[in-house]
């Protein structure tokens, strides 16, 4: 199977069109040779008329062309009637897309006066009930049967009224009936959706996409490789567009970084047509982000030399870290191996960093990029075996290679492959280092999208940012892509969803205030869930999770199972500091004079 024509030159993946209300009057057409549209959600209530509209003028102004609102009720769903009417009056005609979870009367609603609907096939038809059960072949296909019999009203009524349709499969929200067959994988994932891709292509239903959404960049990065080459395999008219997004990113850099790396790998090898990164910030900051990351995509790839193919230089469907035997890598590091992935920094940052770094301070440099023993190669040119004396050498591509680094790093993986070679490698986030400056926040895309794509992967052992100009803030940028790519855990892990008109608390209030108490702890990861769409099957692998159960009252989790329900919201940010504690997960954190402070 193939996910793209080749990993070291760029080609758009051809999709078929879908159109998104009359491109006339401010509608879009996604896929085909038609930019990648960009696209947001609205943060408040849907009853509040006057609000969501206010918001969607806002998405709008910034470049926004698609907004996504909530329909958690019928009554909900109906009152997209008037937020549409209202928008039609203030002459703003961007196509509606109506977020539908658990409710089929509230698709069916939505579908009267939006021009999307977005139904999530693990929840449409069915309830999570996490119950272990075999299903005989028989059985599934009742279950089959069951579903067909619950969505076609939807796809029909969807055809008749041309509209468009968003199957969206979220990781961690899969119904019980996938769960057991294919488990909470990325090829469970591809399944769900094609189940109800199935039912729409019986009723000639073509106006659709799909999602894969994870907030683990490297288990989202998997699904769309997946499922690309499963659509490939089904025929060539199975070319539907794909809505890319990593759910759940949270706020600030770190979102920022998971997005870009989740979205950005898979925009360099080609797939993509539209793209929504998910914040826990207001909505038009993330349209800023689509704009600044697709300006970034003709940078990052190889439009222009032409590589002989030598295959794929890693599995696309199932990460594995590429093996390589463990070096030293300074005094007092090691590489490769079982040894975690370093981090190096140049001499000049190493100077400046220094002096400032405790002993007990988890982001520190590993090694200095000019005291390291290394081979430079050129992966253009063709390696002979005497080039690399043995596997135990650190390598990396040299400076002023005229390859992006994804291109130019696969290309010397693929290399050493030929050769028998399992060196350990040295990733850097860019080949032409001189005296030109890029933006902090373009410099953080460029690194994570670079390294990040490499490290999903199963590419590198070491990595050297050299693109943002800040000594202390490139360490801080690598290390925090490795946290993002999963690589690494120096610090807490937030898996925090963005705010929607199903949140039941202030998810920025709230996200700050755990933060606040929690952020000192190291190998924790916490999800902070509005509601409980986004409760137990979206926290994925998260430690602990804080979900909001009810106006003003959490339920805290430990993994997937509810420990604590209906607790005040004054007072759930100490309830769970108490359950990080029960589980002995929770250390005091440190005054600036080194001494454990009380809490």
């Amino acid at each position: 199977m193939r996910y793209c024509d080749s990993p070291y030159l760029f080609h758009r993946r051809v999709s078929r069109e879908v159109t998104v209300g009359d491109p006339a009057r401010g509608g879009v057409i996604m896929g085909g040779n038609h930019p990648v549209v960009k696209q947001s959600m609205l943060t408040c209530d849907t009853m509040d008329t006057a609000e969501s509209v206010k918001q969607t003028l806002e998405l709008v102004a910034v470049g926004c062309q698609i907004v996504r609102i909530t329909a958690p009720t019928v009554k909900d769903a109906a009152n997209l009637k008037n937020i549409v009417a209202e928008q039609h009056t203030l002459g703003c005609f961007v196509p509606i897309v109506a977020d539908i979870h658990f409710k089929p009367d509230a698709a069916m609603e939505a579908a009267n006066w939006v021009e999307m609907v977005r139904i999530n096939p693990g929840n449409y038809a069915d309830s999570k009930k996490f119950a272990v059960k075999e299903y005989t072949d028989d059985a599934y296909t009742a279950e089959l049967g069951r579903i067909e019999e619950k969505f076609t009203p939807l796809v029909l009524k969807m055809k008749q009224l041309g509209r468009a349709l968003r199957i969206g499969t979220n990781h961690g929200s899969l119904s019980d009936r996938i769960m057991n067959r294919s488990g909470d994988t990325p090829l469970g994932m591809v399944e769900s959706a094609l189940e109800f891709a199935r039912i729409c292509r019986k009723h000639d239903f073509h106006n659709f996409k799909f999602s894969m959404k994870s907030s683990n960049p490297k288990v989202m990065i998997e699904c769309y490789r997946l499922l690309t080459a499963r659509l490939a395999q089904e025929g060539p008219d199975w070319n539907y567009p794909l809505h890319l997004g990593v759910t759940e990113a949270g706020e600030g850099e770190d979102g920022r970084i998971k997005s870009a790396i989740g979205i950005g790998s898979l925009l360099c090898d080609g797939l993509g047509d539209t793209i929504r990164v998910s914040l826990t910030e207001d909505s038009p900051r993330e349209i800023e982000v689509c704009n600044d990351l697709l300006a970034q995509i003709p940078h990052l790839t190889n439009h222009e030399s032409r590589i002989t193919n030598h295959g794929f230089p890693f599995d696309p469907f199932h990460f594995e870290r590429r093996f390589t035997p463990e070096i030293e890598l300074s005094d007092t590091s090691k590489c490769g191996g079982e040894q975690t992935v370093r981090v190096v920094v140049t001499r000049a940052t190493f100077d400046k960093v220094a002096p400032k770094i405790r002993p007990k301070d988890d982001v520190k440099p590993e090694g200095i990029y000019e005291d390291l023993n290394l081979l430079e190669l050129d992966p253009k040119r063709e390696l002979q075996i005497e080039d690399i004396n043995c596997d135990t050498q650190l390598v990396t591509v040299k400076d002023g290679v005229n390859l992006p680094p994804i291109t130019a790093f696969r290309l010397l993986v693929a290399q050493l492959n030929r050769l028998g070679r399992r060196n350990p490698i040295l990733l850097k986030d860019c080949l032409s280092f001189g005296p030109s400056v890029l933006e902090p926040k373009i410099a953080l895309l460029r690194a994570a999208v670079n390294i990040g794509s490499l490290l999903a992967d199963g590419i590198g052992d070491a990595i050297l940012v050299r693109g943002e100009s800040g000594a202390g803030m490139s360490l801080r940028l690598a290390y925090n892509i490795l946290q993002a790519a999963g690589c690494r855990s120096f610090k807490t892990d937030y898996v925090a969803c963005p705010s929607c008109g199903r949140t039941l608390f202030n998810l920025q209030t709230v996200t700050a205030r755990i933060k606040t108490r929690t952020e000192h702890l190291k190998g924790v990861k916490i999800a902070i869930m509005g509601c409980i769409v986004n409760g137990p099957g979206e926290m994925a692998d998260a430690d602990f999770g804080y979900v909001g159960g009810a106006p003003g009252k959490i339920n805290l989790y430990v993994g997937k199972t509810p420990i604590k329900f209906n607790i005040p919201e004054a007072d759930a940010v100490d309830r769970l500091v108490d359950l990080i504690r029960e589980h002995g997960k929770w250390v005091e954190p440190e005054s600036a004079s080194g001494v454990p402070a009380t809490v």
